[in-house]
């Protein structure tokens, strides 16, 4: 007999009574608050609606080690996820965070953030295999599976990812695991940034075992992991000191120093060799360069005007700093936003307005 990695009583399924509230809700065109552990509330705007709460519809449904799949209720903390698969030595790869311990399944979906493994194992799209949605329309949807190769139907259980609750209920998800590596590493070389970029390129078409890479405006920060012997040659041969073991999970939780300046934050996606803004304020790189945090006073449409003239995007991680956190959409790309919430949520009950004021 298998050893029981998780409590399969220890949840509880909450699906049909969420169901019956969402009709009940529809039948009033009364606008849901979608909530899970409200731990990414500061993100997006606020939603005016009655509160639809997941914490209470949690719990493990299967996983097998064997199968590299994990399925779970939306409600399903994200540390009690994490401590499941840890005891089959396995984990989910993209790193999400948990914001102080409140991070729920249904919310690492919904949010679509990845932490700084996010280049090199892929963000939270690229391990969700199937979802349990419930629909505008007062259906209970089944989207995916839990197989790896899962050819049937549209993919849209990966749409919902960074979806913020726009699109429907998340009752359920099945997510892809990996093995946890076999060793790890932590290495800071004492680099300026445009050096940094310029070693991070390099490095990308050789096969080192980096796995996190972050310029903190002191030094390059690197996390090394594989095999034992792979992790050991690739640190004698790129030197530096050695890295405190807690600094990733900091980065990942915003609980480096860095977060404590009381100036907005900001979160840049841009090329990885884009070079360092001009903006006044500190920044910190992570993802090799692709992700940029900054903390600045700047007004608003500098600093996007900055990123999109860099082939990227800009979006404000401060609460009420702005009406619009994330970056306009253009007209073309809105008109598609809003179709597919006509389709999924045709009264536009579903966290009405979180992503942008027209949807």
């Amino acid at each position: 007999m298998s050893q029981p990695y998780f409590d399969a009583d220890a949840g509880a399924d909450h699906a049909g009574a969420l169901l019956e509230r969402v009709r009940d809700a529809l039948a009033r065109r009364a606008p849901l608050r979608i909530v899970g552990g409200d731990s990414k509330a500061f993100l997006g705007r606020p939603v005016a609606g009655e509160p639809l709460a997941l914490a209470e519809h949690r719990g493990i449904v299967a996983y097998d080690p064997c199968e590299l799949v994990i399925t779970a209720r939306a409600g399903t903390p994200l540390d009690e996820l994490q401590a499941v698969l840890a005891r089959g030595g396995q984990m989910l790869a993209c790193e999400a965070p948990g914001f102080g311990g409140r991070a729920t399944v249904g919310g690492v979906l919904a949010s679509g953030l990845s932490g700084p493994r996010r280049p090199w194992a892929g963000a939270v799209r690229d391990f969700v295999l199937g979802t349990r949605l419930i629909s505008g329309l007062g259906t209970h949807l089944r989207f995916g599976g839990e197989v790896m190769k899962n050819v049937a139907g549209y993919d849209l259980s990966r749409l919902l990812a960074g979806s913020f609750g726009c699109l429907g209920v998340v009752t359920e998800v099945s997510f892809k695991v990996l093995p946890m590596p076999r060793c790890q590493a932590g290495l800071s070389l004492d680099l300026p940034v445009a050096t940094a970029l310029r070693k991070l390129a390099e490095w990308g078409g050789q096969p080192l075992p980096i796995s996190a890479a972050c310029h903190d405006g002191e030094a390059l920060r690197l996390r090394l992991e594989g095999g034992e012997g792979s992790v050991r040659s690739a640190r004698d041969r790129l030197g530096g000191e050695a890295l405190e073991d807690g600094f990733w999970a900091d980065l990942r939780e915003q609980r480096l120093p860095f977060f404590d300046d009381p100036r907005p934050l900001w979160r840049l996606s841009l090329p990885a060799l884009a070079p360092e803004t001009p903006l006044p304020g500190r920044q910190l790189l992570d993802w090799g360069g692709a992700l940029r945090w900054l903390k600045s006073d700047a007004p608003a449409a500098d600093i996007r005007a900055w990123a999109a003239a860099h082939g990227g995007h800009a979006t404000c991680y401060r609460a009420g700093h702005l009406d619009a956190p994330f970056q306009p959409l253009p007209p073309g790309l809105l008109g598609l936003h809003r179709a597919l919430k006509r389709q999924l949520d045709p009264q536009g009950i579903f966290n009405p307005g979180r992503m942008y004021a027209e949807l």
